[in-house]
């Protein structure tokens, strides 16, 4: 997650409260998903961006674990999501996403 966006969601929470935040992840590849979710709960494990060090404990899913899929629209979904669904390892993804939801909760 970039500088930027790691700013945003730190505002956010900032204005918001981390109750009424849920971030949803769009990264291609599971570990990549890892770190953005894990940047968003205990914060940047990289220590480089406003969120290091910073424990926001936000809820965090990607785009494509059956939790979100089944809050959207099917014809949304599929119009929006499907196609990328079809490349990518999506059992390594929700593996990744479970595993630092674990870790949190």
């Amino acid at each position: 997650m970039d500088l930027e966006n790691q700013k945003r969601v730190k505002e956010f929470t900032e204005e918001f409260g981390a109750e009424n935040i849920v971030v949803i992840l769009g990264a291609s590849e599971g570990e990549a998903a890892g770190l953005a979710a894990e940047t968003v709960t205990v914060g940047d494990p990289t220590y480089a961006g406003p969120l290091a060090g910073v424990q926001l404990g936000l809820s965090v899913y990607h785009i494509c674990e059956p939790e979100m899929k089944e809050e959207i629209d099917s014809e949304l979904y599929e119009e929006q999501v499907g196609m990328m669904e079809m490349v990518l390892d999506v059992d390594d993804i929700v593996s990744e996403m479970t595993a630092i939801r674990s870790q949190v909760g």
